[in-house]
Order: C-alpha cells, then sequence, then structure tokens
C-alpha cells in the first residue's frame, strides 16, 4: 500500500503525523510526505521521503501576517485559518501535490488539518482520504465554518463540483491520539473504513507507545535536586513574535523565588542567552525533547499549543496554561481546565503575574493530579499507533 501523507510547514502540524506515518512504514507499507519544499529538513530528520510543493512568496505570506498584531486575537484567527490555510496555502499546494497524487498514485491520502491542497487532489483523482488531527474535535465545526469560502474557491481551482472540499473535509475518518476524555465529542464510529458520509465522520482513537517508555534526562545539574522539576514552553515560534518573546522572562522571573527546579526552552527562535542572568532555580536551553522531560516534570507551564499539552497529557502531568496567540491555544487552555487537569490563566503575557500561585496550586492540589493521571490512564489504554494501521489499510480497500 502506498500513503501519503501531506502537512503544512509547521511542526506542531507536523509532529502528531510522525508516529502514524512511522507505524505505516514499519508495517511495510511505502510512505512519503507531500510538504513545501521548505520543510525538507524536517520530514528528513523524522527519516521519511519527502514530496515538495510550492510555499507560499515570502512578499505574500508577510504582508498577511503584518496584518495579524492590527487585529483582535478571534479575527486574527480567523484571518489565518481563511486567508494562510485555506487560501494561499492551499492554492500554492495545489498544483504539484495534484501531480503527487497523479502519477504516485497513493492508495490513500492522510493529512494533517490545515493542509487542504492534498484535500482537493484526492478528491480529484478519486483517492481515499483522512485526516490526523492535530487538535480537538470541538475544532473541527468552527474551522469549516471559517473555510467555507475558500474551499469553494478551491473546488473551481481543482475542477471540482461546488461543495465538494467542503464534504470531503466534514466527512474525512479522523485519526487522534485525544483520549475522549479531553476530547469532549461523542465518537460515532471507532472504524476508519466504516461510511465516511454519515453527519459525524468515524474517530480512530491511538497512542504513541514509544513516547511512555523513555526513561527521562535533563541537559544539566542545576538548583536543589529534591525540588519539584517544573517545565516550562510556549512552543516553537512564540520567541519569534516581537510582542510576546518577553513571556519568556516573566515565566523566568514570576518563579525565580519559589522552591523549584524551571527547566525553560524557548523554541528555535529564541535565545537562551538573551535571557540571562538565570534565576539560580532555572535553566534554560532552545529545545530539549518532551519525551525526555515529561517522566520527570512534576507540572508544566504551556502556551496550549497542542503537542505540548498531549505530551502533558499522556505523562500525566498538571498544567498550567496560558493561551497567546492561535486559537486552538486557547480552546485547548479551556478544555484541560474543564476537566480538572490543570489552571488555565486569561490576560496573555499579562497572566504571567498569577504564574507562581498557579504552580503552586498545580503541584499542591490532589484534584488536579488525580484529573491528570486519569487522563495518561485513558491514553495508556488507547490502542498503540501501529494497531491502527489495519484501519488505514481498510480505508483504502473499502473505498
Amino acid at each position: 500500500m502506498r500513503v501519503l501523507f501531506s502537512t503544512t510547514a509547521g511542526t506542531g502540524h507536523f509532529g502528531p503525523m510522525i508516529p502514524v506515518a512511522r507505524a505505516c512504514a514499519a508495517a511495510g507499507h511505502e510512505v512519503r510526505v507531500a510538504a513545501p519544499d521548505s520543510f525538507a529538513s524536517h520530514v528528513e530528520r523524522a527519516d521519511l521521503e519527502h514530496e515538495p510543493f510550492d510555499d507560499v512568496p515570502p512578499d505574500v505570506m508577510g504582508a498577511v501576517f503584518a496584518r495579524l498584531p492590527s487585529l483582535s486575537p478571534e479575527e486574527a484567527n480567523r484571518v489565518v485559518v481563511r486567508d494562510v490555510f485555506g487560501r494561499l496555502d492551499a492554492q500554492a499546494a495545489w498544483p504539484r501535490v495534484h501531480d503527487i497524487v497523479d502519477t504516485w498514485r497513493p492508495d490513500v491520502v492522510l493529512r494533517e488539518p490545515c493542509e487542504l491542497g492534498s484535500l482537493a487532489a484526492a478528491l480529484r483523482a478519486g483517492v481515499p482520504h483522512a485526516e490526523v488531527a492535530i487538535g480537538l474535535g470541538r475544532l473541527r465545526e468552527w474551522v469549516g465554518e471559517v473555510l467555507v469560502e475558500p474551499l469553494l474557491e478551491l473546488d473551481e481551482l481543482a475542477g471540482l463540483a461546488s461543495g465538494s472540499c467542503l464534504t470531503g473535509l466534514a466527512s474525512a475518518p479522523v485519526l487522534t491520539s485525544v483520549p475522549a476524555g479531553l476530547d469532549g465529542v461523542a465518537d460515532p464510529g471507532d472504524d476508519a473504513g466504516d461510511d465516511a458520509g454519515q453527519a459525524s465522520p468515524p474517530v480512530v482513537r491511538f497512542r504513541d507507545a514509544a513516547s511512555r517508555d523513555r526513561q527521562g534526562t535533563l541537559p544539566a545539574s542545576w538548583g536543589e535536586p529534591a525540588d519539584p522539576l517544573v517545565y516550562v514552553t510556549f512552543g516553537s515560534v512564540t520567541a519569534g513574535f516581537d510582542d510576546l518573546s518577553a513571556v519568556f522572562r516573566r515565566s523566568l522571573d514570576a518563579l525565580a523565588d519559589l522552591p523549584l527546579r524551571v527547566l525553560l526552552t524557548t523554541g528555535h527562535a529564541g535565545d537562551p542567552e538573551a535571557l540571562r542572568p538565570w534565576p539560580v532555580n532555572a535553566h534554560v536551553e532552545q529545545w530539549w525533547p518532551q519525551d525526555d522531560i515529561m517522566p520527570l516534570a512534576a507540572a508544566m507551564v504551556g502556551h496550549g499549543g497542542f503537542g505540548t499539552t498531549m505530551a502533558a497529557v499522556a505523562a500525566g502531568v498538571p498544567q498550567v496554561v496560558i493561551p497567546l496567540f492561535a486559537g486552538d491555544q486557547f480552546v485547548n487552555a479551556a478544555r484541560v481546565e474543564e476537566v480538572g487537569a490543570g489552571i488555565r490563566l486569561e490576560g496573555r503575557m499579562e497572566a504571567t503575574a498569577q504564574l507562581g500561585a498557579a504552580v503552586e496550586r498545580a503541584l499542591s492540589d490532589d484534584g488536579i493530579r488525580a484529573a491528570a493521571q486519569r487522563l495518561a490512564d485513558e491514553i495508556a489504554s488507547l490502542p498503540d499507533v501501529s494497531e491502527i494501521v489495519v484501519s488505514i489499510e481498510r480505508l483504502a480497500v473499502n473505498h
């Protein structure tokens, strides 16, 4: 079987796909990843074969992002989903991803929700397709509403009947690592081979067992070894936003006088040296594998990004979540608090004034720790990602 994965140029979008792609490859299937030219190194670092398609010209993309600081967070998120993912990215990807599907002839296309060129290509070629989730299920309805106009434009560009992409988006089976207890939506089906025309698409849940097998390692020795470890991360791109980059210094200062060991990562857009002098109880890195940190962390401070949130959930680590920019961060933060597995702080960067008290509560509250552990136990009970390959095979066969 030939399986084509497709992603935009975002590590947070591609990361959830990697375990599924590796599982398909381990099962003996041919796997390729369609992604923008600029994303080649990330695909290669995952030991997967890259099929490139076009990036949006930087000046065109830059003009859209230059508008965002003047918009409310809600409208900025709509602009990103509608104009960046729905129009610019999809229309740039379409010509070459269509050629990839037309020439390589995959048996199934697995796409992350924001890569829409491959959706049109799969529909045009009559190839079955499914979505690998990078967020909670409740985001699907909102995204579908925002994408109505750009998907109608994509239909026209791809030579599809009007409404084809909207229908394909809404009916695609979903593969997700989010446990039902966190997702907050009912499972209409548990097999990706079920009738994709039903009102709610089938959902297949899985876990990445490899991440739970790590023993945990830290980059250095610092602070008091007996103090609880608090992992602080705001994702891979936050440091690149001038209006948000101060969140790192503010977080260090907020936790400096507490009996903790703080490990803060800035992401590749940030410079740990620019944050010196570090508090005595803190160590700063650009990046450190989250699977190495989570087995040792007593609590995590994050921005609600999907990868970071799910890493903490899978490890049973209580969270303090400060959503900063993307819409899914606010949804994830609200849901973590709803299920009792953490604390949401509102106010974006200003919320760091409450961070010390929130971390102390996350460490001491038995209810938060118990809720976090319940979610981790639920994930542990899910099928290993290797076991869902049969659902992908069935999707291809039954189409």
